[in-house]
């Protein structure tokens, strides 16, 4: 008999296992009773090398080694994973189910053992069976789930749901390839597939008797090479659940990441096999499982956009019946769905949920309009990541008529709704009334997806306070006014246990050494690192700490790549998505002027600096892929200049992901956040940076300044315009001024205008006269240029004395508690979801 108990969550801080349970004594926990993990022919990692792959432990490769290891590891978790599981459902526990088009969940295996504290029983195998535990890490890939911010604060997100003993689910897409995987030829970036899967991943388990089934309005047929729609023909497609462990700390809740793989009916045209199509008696088939093969499909094609439409849908659709099919093992009264379902839209990707879950309550259940409409609302809460128009999303109508008929009646009956509202309120605003449609008129009608996930929900929250005043305030303005009860702000966190206990072992055991370990769950704990700023031996300890992660760091880059950096020079980065806003091109101009003065005065006093820059660009995004191409000519042309040579040197690392953001953050002296001022909605690796013991050189944008307010300003090297200076000076600005009044800034430019980065490629990078100066300098370089250089020179100084360094970074690092993604989720789950945490026994 299922009880309906539910408890509020009283802290974002939770008491773990102890750290210092013997092998036996974690495997006991784990109930695996007799059974070694390793070093014994019976045991977990030794049955698997000879059972799963029928190798000689002898001769195995690393790759089976690295998954004997994780299917090791991952028997440890299944029995905490089945209670916890078991727990939820007698419990009949209120759900949280976060949907998310993206989880970059990097690598599983460390992250894994580090929230299990499985670190006892991996040391003792690794020295049972002689492994070299590097290589072995180095043989899983990072999940192909997701590509930027976004997908890494929800991977983020889950760790504290787990942690915090909720009963969560994550929802997204089993993408069989990941974004592509990035290298550089010429400069240039190329993108490789990124077949993640190729090898197959052992924490992945098929739930091939849950599938769902999900209909639909066409069907598809293959016709020379190319798939076409058939309209007015339904078809079938099957979600295929794939389920991946979520380790909460401690491990004692295990959540479940669910992805959904896209199958097609058991059948295939055996008409056209006979007579020879062999490849379009299957069309269907590959069809279902192209679905679901890319993360994001080239959206400057109609091909692509089309099938990433169809990606949404789909995971909307099976994420829906999943969870009403759970709802409806537990009551048939629907009423109650509110109290048992809390549904987080992780920006407007899936935003079809309102649509689908009115078709659901209207069309299954037979519910009445308004009842139907009153408990999507109170399910539903939505996460808006962006300021940018264009990353609103809207679809054509034409394409709901064409694939999603009903849903697109459910849209219009919202939308007459919505628009009595209006103009009953705002009687003869008809401007209001347009700009607040669900439905854009000109020049394509288009439905305006976040416009439909903020009136079908009960909340739409911001990522970080200056981001969230500017949605209300500017982007969706009218909408705020007309609902502003659901609008709040929920500052975005990082997990503390990937970002600072697993990646940065050095500082970790410092910090733990100085003031206990309470701080794994409860970073606001960091505040008592505050009065030992001052002291030298911990200043010591820092120092030493920051110094053995940027020798590690050189040592890994060395061996992995060739590339050598010193690591007594300041290791100053930029690490990001590559975008005009996020202005990469911005910290280039700013090396060219020290470029240009180390020229003119060999003898110049500096600290020694190496810039790294990572992130991918958009493969259609022609002027990022500019950009950095830019970036590495400037790195080969510093490279060659026997005048700087020691004292400057840029690098540009390929294929960033979470695994290289890991090695590289703690390794960081300086961290880059210069976006212009309203455009970056938070930012987390600013946060990383922070807790890390950077120090930021920044703008006021973001969470930055929520930052600056913990840390205190004179601990950050804050610049440049405010975002109302931005939007003041937009009547007016010129960058031409600058050109001309601004010595250093017109050296730097013409510099690049005179080839000198491109002496075998002429006039290659003109477009960046056309974005700095012809265009206007929409994200105003220019303007912040002088400002950015004078932040670098005070950073540079302070440098020069380690102490008062250590003293500003330990300050970051004490007031970083906030930024932890156990306070965010507390938020959530207290003022959003109002979900309880459920203990698993």
């Amino acid at each position: 008999m299922s009880t309906d108990r539910v408890v509020r969550p009283e802290s974002a801080r939770v008491v773990p296992l102890e750290r210092t349970k013997s092998v036996s004594e974690l495997l006991h926990y784990y109930e695996h009773g007799i059974i070694p993990f390793a070093g014994a022919e019976a045991s977990l990692y030794e049955r698997h090398l000879v059972f799963d792959r029928s190798v000689d432990p002898k001769v195995v490769s690393a790759r089976e080694r690295f998954e004997a290891f994780s299917r090791s590891v991952r028997d440890v978790l299944a029995q905490r994973w089945v209670k916890t599981k078991a727990t939820y459902e007698g419990q009949n526990a209120k759900r949280i189910y976060y949907l998310s088009m993206e989880f970059l969940i990097g690598r599983s295996l460390a992250n894994n053992i580090t929230n299990l504290m499985l670190d006892p029983v991996v040391q003792q195998a690794v020295k049972a069976e002689g492994i070299d535990w590097l290589e072995l890490i180095e043989q899983e890939p990072d999940a192909g789930l997701g590509n930027g911010g976004l997908g890494r604060l929800a991977a983020c997100f889950l760790d504290s749901m787990a942690t915090m003993q909720l009963p969560a689910t994550g929802y997204g897409l089993r993408y069989e390839y990941g974004m592509f995987r990035q290298s550089f030829v010429n400069g240039w970036q190329r993108e490789n597939p990124d077949n993640w899967l190729r090898d197959g991943d052992p924490w992945e388990i098929c739930r091939a008797h849950e599938r769902v089934e999900i209909k639909m309005n066409v069907s598809f047929k293959l016709r020379d090479g190319h798939f076409e729609v058939v309209p007015n023909r339904p078809s079938t497609l099957f979600g295929i659940p794939f389920d991946r462990p979520v380790v909460g700390y401690g491990g004692k809740t295990i959540n479940t990441l669910r992805l959904w793989a896209a199958a097609a009916p058991d059948f295939f045209d055996f008409q056209e096999f006979g007579s020879g199509d062999f490849v379009g008696a299957l069309g269907a088939t590959l069809q279902a499982e192209s679905l679901t093969r890319v993360l994001y499909p080239d959206d400057h094609t109609t091909a692509g956009r089309g099938l990433r439409f169809l990606q949404e849908y789909f995971l909307v659709a099976c994420s829906m019946a999943d969870l009403v099919r759970r709802f409806l093992r537990h009551s048939a009264e629907w009423e109650r769905l509110p109290e048992k379902v809390a549904i987080q839209l992780n920006d407007t990707h899936p935003s079809m949920a309102v649509a689908e879950l009115m078709r659901i309550l209207l069309d299954d259940a037979r519910l009445g309009w308004d009842q139907a409409w009153d408990l999507t609302k109170r399910m539903l809460a939505y996460t808006n990541h962006t300021l940018l128009p264009e990353a609103l999303e809207k679809w054509p109508v034409a394409w709901f008529q064409a694939l999603l008929p009903r849903h697109l009646e459910i849209i219009y009956e919202i939308n007459r709704r919505l628009l009595d509202q209006v103009r009953q309120r705002f009687p003869g605003d008809g401007g209001r009334a347009e700009r607040i449609s669900l439905i854009e008129e000109v020049p394509e009608r288009k439905v305006r997806m976040a416009n439909l996930a903020i009136v079908g929900s009960h909340s739409t929250n911001g990522v970080a306070a200056i981001h969230s005043k500017l949605l209300r305030t500017t982007t969706v303005k009218d909408l705020a006014e007309m609902f502003p009860e659901r609008f709040n702000n929920k500052t975005n966190g990082v997990t503390p246990r990937r970002w600072l206990l697993e990646s940065n072992p050095p500082l970790a055991a410092a910090i733990t050494e100085a003031i206990g370990d309470r701080w794994i769950t409860d970073l606001s704990q960091l505040s008592a690192l505050k009065p030992l700023a001052g002291e030298v031996s911990f200043r010591e300890a820092f120092l030493k700490s920051k110094r053995e992660a940027k020798v590690e760091f050189a040592n890994w880059l060395r061996s992995s790549s060739g590339q050598t950096v010193d690591p007594d020079t300041i290791f100053d980065c930029h690490i990001k998505r590559i975008h005009e806003y996020k202005r990469q091109l911005l910290n280039a101009l700013r090396i060219i002027i020290v470029y240009n003065r180390l020229r003119q005065n060999p003898n110049l006093e500096m600290v020694p600096r190496t810039f790294f820059f990572a992130g991918k660009a958009a493969p259609a995004y022609y002027l990022a892929k500019l950009i950095i191409k830019f970036v590495n000519n400037l790195a080969d042309t510093i490279d060659g200049d026997p005048a700087v040579k020691g004292r400057l040197k840029v690098l540009f690392l390929p294929e960033y992901n979470v695994s290289l953001a890991e090695r590289l953050i703690p390794a960081s002296d300086v961290s880059n956040q210069i976006s212009t001022a309203g455009y970056e909605a938070s930012g987390t690796s600013n946060m990383k940076f922070m807790i890390n013991g950077a120090l930021t050189v920044g703008t006021r944008d973001g969470a930055t300044i929520e930052m600056a307010e913990e840390a205190g300003e004179q601990n950050m090297f804050l610049f440049g315009l405010t975002v109302e200076q931005v939007e003041n000076s937009r009547s007016w600005y010129s960058p031409y001024w600058h050109y001309e009044h601004e010595p250093e800034t017109r050296a730097a430019l013409d510099l690049i205008f005179s080839d000198h980065f491109s002496r075998f490629e002429p006039g290659i990078f003109a477009p960046l006269r056309d974005i700095l100066l012809t265009q206007g300098d929409y994200y105003m370089h220019l303007a912040d240029l002088t400002s950015y250089v004078q932040a670098q020179e005070r950073l540079g100084t302070l440098y020069r004395d380690p102490g008062g360094w250590a003293e500003k970074a330990i300050l970051n690092v004490a007031s970083s508690g906030k930024f932890s993604s156990d306070r965010t989720i507390h938020q959530y789950a207290t003022e959003i979801w109002e979900a309880g945490t459920c203990p698993i026994p």
